[in-house]
C-alpha cells in the first residue's frame, strides 16, 4: 500500500464537520463569529469589525499605547512587568520594545485566558529568553518582585478583558444569556449568582452603590430579595437583568436620572454588573493592596503606569500616587490624568472612561 492509499484510509476514517451556519446577513452569536476568532486569517473582517467601532469576538484592543509607552519610556536591557496580561495587547508592545535585550514578565489571574495568551506570545516572537506569562493575581506583586523584580517598568490596566466580557460562559456581560458567573479565575471562589444568593437586602444595596453609584440601589436590592422569597433561582445574566429592567420600567419619571427609560435601563444594568464583578474578584481590595506594595516592586528610577475605568479605581490611585509622594516612596508622579484621544476612542469604544496616572519611583 503507497503512502497516498494510506493517506486515503486514514481521511476516510475522519467526519467531516460543516462549520456552524447562521441565520440574516451577519453572525449575532458568539461562537458564530468564527471569522472574528482568528485574527491572523480574516484581517480584513477583522479591520471592518474595528472600523465600525466594534471589537471582535475574542480579541481585546489595547489602550493608549503610545501614550503608556510614552510614560514608560521602556529601553532594549529593561526588565519589565505587565500586571494583567489579558491578551497580550500591551505586552507584546513592551516586549518589542525591548528590541531581543531584557526581559519581561506578565501576570494573568484567569487561567483560561493566560494560556491563550501565552500561545500567541511565542508566535509573535516572544520566546521565554524574553517573555514570562506567570499564573498569578497581581496582589502578589510583592511575591513576584522578590523573585524576579525589582522592575524598571510596571504596567496596570485595571479594565476587564474584551475576550472575558464577549464571551457569554463567563457571564461578565447583560448583554448575551449565559451563568451569571463573573470570576476571573472560575477555579476559585463564589460566583456572582451565589453571591446574590446569599446576601441581605441591605448588603445587596451597599454593594451596589459603593461599587458603582448606583442611584437605584434600594429599589434592585428589594426587587431581588422579592424574587428570591418567591423560590425563583437568579443563576443567569438574562435572570438578573430581567429583574433590573422591570425595576427600572416601573420607577416614578421623577426619579430617573437619565434622559430615556430606555437608558436608564441600559445604565442600569451595566452598573449593576459592574458592582457584581468587582465585588466577586474583591477588585478593590485586590488594588488597595496592589498600590500598597508597588512601590517596593519598582527599581530606583523606575517607571509605573495605571489604566483606570471608574472613579472609584482612579481615586484610590491618586491617593496612592500622592501620599507615595510625600513619604519618599515616589520621585514624580502625573499630576493631572492622560485620557484616550478622540480617535482612538472612536475606534475602540471601550476606551471613553479609560485614565491613565503614572508614577516614578
Amino acid at each position: 500500500m503507497n503512502q497516498n492509499q494510506n493517506q486515503d484510509k486514514e481521511n476516510s476514517g475522519r467526519v467531516h464537520r460543516r462549520r456552524p451556519r447562521y441565520s440574516g446577513r451577519y453572525p449575532r452569536k458568539y461562537e458564530e463569529k468564527y471569522k472574528e476568532h482568528n485574527p491572523e486569517k480574516y484581517k480584513d473582517t477583522i479591520e471592518k469589525v474595528i472600523s465600525k467601532g466594534s471589537t471582535p469576538a475574542g480579541m481585546h484592543l489595547p489602550i493608549m499605547v503610545d501614550e503608556i509607552l510614552e510614560v514608560l519610556r521602556i529601553r532594549p536591557g529593561m526588565k519589565g512587568l505587565d500586571c494583567t496580561l489579558g491578551y497580550g495587547g500591551h505586552s507584546s508592545k513592551m516586549a518589542a520594545c525591548l528590541a531581543g535585550q531584557g526581559h519581561l514578565y506578565a501576570l494573568d489571574a484567569d487561567p483560561i485566558e493566560l494560556a491563550k495568551t501565552r500561545v500567541r506570545m511565542e508566535e509573535k516572537g516572544f520566546g521565554q529568553d524574553l517573555f514570562t506569562a506567570i499564573h498569578s493575581n497581581f496582589r502578589h506583586i510583592d511575591r513576584i518582585a522578590l523573585e524576579y523584580g525589582p522592575f524598571d517598568f510596571i504596567l496596570a490596566d485595571l479594565g476587564v478583558s474584551s475576550m472575558q466580557i464577549d464571551n457569554p460562559d463567563r457571564g461578565f456581560s447583560y448583554k448575551t444569556d449565559g451563568p451569571l458567573d463573573l470570576r476571573f479565575n472560575p477555579e476559585k471562589g463564589e460566583s456572582a449568582a451565589d453571591r446574590l444568593a446569599s446576601l441581605s437586602r441591605d448588603e445587596i444595596a451597599s454593594l451596589l452603590y459603593e461599587n458603582s453609584d448606583e442611584p437605584y440601589a434600594q429599589k434592585l436590592a428589594q426587587a431581588i430579595v422579592k424574587v428570591r422569597k418567591k423560590g425563583q433561582a437568579i443563576r443567569t445574566t438574562t435572570d438578573l437583568r430581567r429583574i433590573i429592567e422591570e425595576t427600572v420600567r416601573g420607577l416614578p419619571e421623577k426619579m430617573l436620572m437619565e434622559r430615556s427609560r430606555e437608558d436608564a435601563v441600559k445604565k442600569a444594568c451595566a452598573r449593576t454588573f459592574q458592582a457584581l464583578r468587582i465585588d466577586v474578584n474583591s477588585e478593590m481590595e485586590v488594588l488597595y493592596e496592589f498600590l500598597d506594595k508597588l512601590p517596593l516592586a519598582l527599581r530606583e528610577g523606575g517607571r509605573a503606569a495605571i489604566l483606570t475605568f471608574h472613579s472609584g479605581e482612579d481615586r484610590l490611585v491618586k491617593k496612592a500616587f500622592s501620599r507615595g509622594l510625600k513619604e519618599g516612596l515616589y520621585s514624580e508622579i502625573s499630576r493631572n490624568v492622560i485620557r484616550p484621544t478622540a480617535q482612538e476612542c472612536h475606534r475602540n469604544p471601550r476606551a471613553r472612561s479609560t485614565k491613565l496616572r503614572w508614577a516614578v519611583r
